[in-house]
């Protein structure tokens, strides 16, 4: 693939990210980390979903949040023991998996003194796509410095790359102005990811669940189910 035919991707800043998220980063040249738009509670900036005997189990980073905050800027309470909470969650669900031995791999997360938000996720991200062999390159919207929003900022993000090509989750649909990249010879892609069913604990399949799910289960072969 030549410079010309860059395919940039972006996506805010996750807690232990699903499967698509990782889909979307191993499918492009370069992947940008959106660290500087605007924190949103609830959503999965600080949160995800693990599997328990009776369904889905959240396991979250309790943080201070001001209104309007930049994602880079949310500190992690700290007062409340979410790490041993965490870990703990996922020992008692998933000691019985297969591939448990992989959750060495996040130790040093339990044990690291953390104080952004950020911090801990870029974490989470790493050794996630480090057990499933991804190499597409990370980059910081904070770095580029881009003073525009929502779909100009997007645009602008692939232009600092010479990205030929913007590939999207399909979420966007409905609010991505795909005018905007056309104008400036960008290509909007929208990312094919059916969710894989694959060897789970506890009865019936569940989606969408944090991609630790699959690697305790699936180990580092798991990587077959983002092809």
């Amino acid at each position: 693939m030549s410079y010309k035919d860059i395919v940039l991707s972006a996506h805010q800043p996750q807690y232990m990210p699903y499967l698509g998220y990782f889909h979307k980063m191993k499918n492009s040249d370069v992947f940008v980390i959106l660290d500087d738009v605007q924190f949103k509670k609830n959503e999965w900036q600080n949160r995800n979903r693990v599997k328990g005997k009776d369904g889905e189990v959240w396991i979250t980073v309790p943080v201070f949040h001001k209104f309007g905050q930049k994602i880079n800027e949310v500190v992690i309470r700290n007062d409340i023991p979410w790490q041993r909470k965490n870990k703990n969650t996922i020992i008692t669900y998933y000691s019985g998996a297969k591939h448990f031995h992989l959750f060495e791999r996040f130790d040093f997360i339990w044990q690291k003194r953390y104080e952004r938000l950020i911090d801990v996720n870029m974490d989470s991200i790493n050794v996630i796509r480090d057990i499933l062999k991804i190499n597409t390159p990370i980059f910081f919207s904070s770095e580029l410095k881009i003073n525009k929003t929502k779909t100009d900022r997007l645009v602008a993000i692939c232009k600092e790359f010479s990205a030929k090509y913007y590939l999207s989750g399909k979420g966007a649909k409905g609010y991505l102005e795909e005018d905007k990249f056309r104008k400036e010879g960008i290509e909007v892609i929208w990312q094919d990811f059916n969710h894989p069913v694959y060897t789970q604990l506890w009865g019936d399949f569940i989606s969408n669940l944090s991609a630790i799910d699959l690697i305790l289960n699936e180990g580092e072969e798991g990587r077959r189910f983002l092809e």
